[in-house]
């Protein structure tokens, strides 16, 4: 089981959205498990009615979520570690140093991961750090971003919509959708490369 964790700072808007519209876009019987938790969540606080609305209006299932705390246990446990925002991303580091390789921001981690060859023999995974399919993907990643142009913050945080309308809550939620998409392809290529190579 690949386990993917996604933190914003409340897990009852962002965090929750990317959690189970994933859940949602990925295959049937995905090894991929992807998880929540917030830099400042209650534990077992609900999910906001009209997230949840948001969420299940996209096609992705409300039931039985609970917010939870960021632990170290949680970011050292995980795969893959995708803030909403760079706050998110450095809150997971300093819990968990070890981790830095795999923690970024969704869309960072898109960005990057996306951003080299993919299929047998490509430098996206072969080269990158050791091992295959997923964690290969993670590492050249990490790698790319040493080298990467740095890019403003609004190209890689998905702005908080605590307390806004329905509307930007929506836009957030489309805006997060979207950068799974890109997760979901990525995914979909370690699994083609898996069963290829």
């Amino acid at each position: 089981m690949t386990r993917v964790l996604f933190v914003c700072t409340g897990n009852v808007h962002r965090s929750v959205l990317a959690e189970r519209l994933l859940a949602a876009r990925l295959p049937p019987g995905s090894a991929l498990r992807p998880e929540s938790a917030g830099t400042e969540a209650w534990h077992r606080s609900p999910m906001e009615d009209t997230t949840r609305a948001i969420l299940e209006e996209l096609g992705g299932d409300g039931s039985g979520f609970g917010s939870r705390p960021l632990t170290s246990q949680l970011v050292a446990g995980a795969s893959l570690i995708l803030g909403l925002a760079r706050e998110h991303r450095e809150a997971a580091v300093r819990l968990a140093p070890a981790a830095m390789r795999r923690c970024f921001t969704l869309k960072e981690f898109v960005r990057l991961a996306g951003g080299g060859g993919a299929e047998c023999g490509g430098d996206g995974f072969d080269g990158a750090g050791g091992g295959g399919g997923f964690e290969a993907l993670v590492a050249a990643a990490a790698t790319r971003r040493g080298a990467a142009s740095p890019v403003l913050s609004a190209e890689d945080d998905i702005p908080d919509p605590w307390g806004r309308t329905r509307e930007e809550l929506y836009a957030c939620a489309l805006e997060i959708d979207r950068a799974l998409s890109g997760l979901v392809r990525l995914w979909g290529r370690v699994i083609r490369r898996d069963v290829s190579c």
